[in-house]
């Protein structure tokens, strides 16, 4: 993970950069001076229509299909409270922390950009909570991805009451002690505030990001990995000729060919064979790599360009525009556009894992490699690497069926008021899940190439792969008869998810951040 670093927040101006540290590690968080004064007024315009008394959803109003119902101003914190207690519903595995932070983070950028109707009071209490490091337990199921995500962001406002468990430096506990600790007093919501917190595509939005970065990884670390089994497999360097991808012209693919150009340049594996080698053309799954993690490049760049508006959007609904004193009911809270780049990013994972599969398959193949089959010295007695490509098909085969689309899902809720809905908490939760199943994938394959590439001792690959080879060594032995394999997979995946991988040559990837 990332180092933490401290962000002062200028509300609808997060980067990619700020989201990607928030990620990583756990830092303080400041919100911009400059920003109280439009949270203030929109706050005060909100004030102006419960003194005023007109019907206004949200506000003095119930919600969804009891919109009809006027609430008397007394009962109106009442209304708030309720709200929260009654739309706590989550069920299933609490979200990480990491995961929590973005959440936290992205609410409360989108309720300080001004539009939402809440006091200072509520942005610096989810401000304190998390500087002291208090993530609210969120149970990750419960949300359809359409009129907020209701269910996980009341859990979210239940620690700022007071209410329900919380998760400090790493332990559950009960969320009024954990304010107590952190002199910080429980809050009791004005009117719309509670709506204002339940209301907004944080949750789909975090999850979304959260699959987006591990998929930067995963392509980087794909790419190193795909690198070696090529020089592992004598395969040929010429498909990456950058002639072939500029008569083409997408732009993937043409950075993807000029990444492969760099992690291979100067290996004498390659040179030893460039006369004299009766193969005419590569299997695909090494020849057209610049062709498919360059789409791929291009889908994680797409996605990213969605989730970063997301994450500076003002989601919620109603919203306050205090210059005429309006308050708009709309359809910001409809997560459609998190659905579709959690969609896009499903099929940038499995296709990286379904290709990397396809390239261990091949390493292992002795007549296609032209290694000792299943990469070990006494085939036979020693199994080798045969179950390892069994444990990367089957995972590749489960990301086929998690990479259907969720975005082409609805279902009617809240007796058919909210009658089309987007799915995209759960599109962009099964990316977690999805990036692990390829993490595995890419190890394996690490760990394959890395065999692959001892058998042409003492010839060496290119420097920046003998680095990745030695950095694996560092985690891992070569493999030389058969061992307990499980946790040299479980070291390899590490390397993929943490960015280990990638690191080795982040001069390489640097363009693509």
């Amino acid at each position: 993970m990332t180092q933490a670093h401290s962000l002062t927040l200028q509300p609808g101006a997060l980067s990619l950069n700020d989201l990607r540290a928030v990620w990583g590690a756990h830092g303080p968080l400041t919100l911009a001076p400059e920003a109280y004064a439009a949270i203030e007024t929109s706050a005060a315009t909100v004030q102006a229509i419960v003194a005023k008394g007109d019907p206004a959803y949200g506000i003095n109003t119930g919600f969804g299909i009891l919109a009809k119902r006027h609430i008397p101003q007394a009962q109106l914190e009442q209304l708030q409270q309720n709200l929260i207690l009654s739309h706590a519903v989550g069920t299933g595995e609490l979200l990480p922390d990491h995961v929590v932070r973005l959440i936290l983070l992205t609410k409360i950028g989108s309720l300080a950009r001004g539009y939402s109707g809440v006091r200072p009071l509520i942005i610096d209490t989810l401000i304190a909570l998390y500087n002291a490091g208090i993530m609210p337990a969120i149970p990750s199921q419960g949300s359809v991805g359409a009129s907020g995500d209701l269910a996980p962001l009341a859990h979210m406002t239940l620690a700022m009451l007071g209410v329900g468990q919380v998760r400090m430096r790493g332990e559950l506990m009960d969320a009024r002690a954990a304010l107590d600790a952190a002199g910080i007093e429980p809050v009791v919501l004005a009117a719309k505030e509670g709506l204002a917190l339940i209301n907004g595509t944080q949750v789909s939005t975090a999850l979304a990001l959260n699959g987006l970065f591990l998929a930067e990884r995963l392509l980087e670390a794909a790419m190193v990995s795909g690198a070696l089994s090529l020089d592992a497999a004598r395969g040929s360097d010429a498909p990456f000729d950058p002639r072939v991808h500029e008569v083409r012209g997408q732009p993937g693919q043409i950075a993807a060919a000029k990444i492969y150009r760099q992690l291979v340049a100067g290996s004498a594996i390659r040179a030893s064979h460039l006369v004299g080698d009766e193969r005419v053309q590569d299997p695909y799954s090494l020849r057209c790599q610049p062709q498919v993690m360059g789409a791929v490049m291009d889908l994680i760049a797409q996605a990213g360009r969605t989730l970063l508006i997301e994450s500076n959007a003002v989601t919620d609904n109603p919203l306050v525009f205090p210059d005429s004193g309006e308050v708009i009911s709309g359809g910001n809270f409809h997560a459609e556009p998190v659905a579709f780049a959690a969609d896009i990013l499903a099929l940038a994972i499995a296709e990286i894992g379904a290709l990397a599969e396809r390239r261990i398959a091949l390493l292992i193949d002795s007549t296609l490699s032209g290694l000792p089959p299943f990469l070990v010295r006494e085939p036979g007695v020693n199994s080798g690497f045969m179950i390892a490509h069994v444990t990367a098909a089957a995972l590749a085969s489960e990301n086929k069926s998690l990479a259907h689309p969720a975005s082409v899902d609805s279902l009617p809720t809240s007796a058919n008021q909210e009658d089309h809905v987007s799915m995209a908490t759960f599109a962009a939760r099964r990316l977690g899940q999805m990036a692990h199943n390829t993490g595995v994938i890419v190890g394996i394959e690490l760990l394959a190439a890395a065999q692959g590439i001892e058998f042409h001792r003492p010839l060496t690959s290119s420097s920046h792969l003998e680095h990745v080879h030695a950095k694996l060594r560092e985690h891992v032995p070569a493999f030389d008869e058969d061992r307990f394999f499980a946790p040299d997979i479980e070291a390899a995946r590490r390397m993929v998810m943490d960015g280990e991988l990638s690191a080795a040559c982040k001069d390489l990837f640097a363009a693509l951040h």
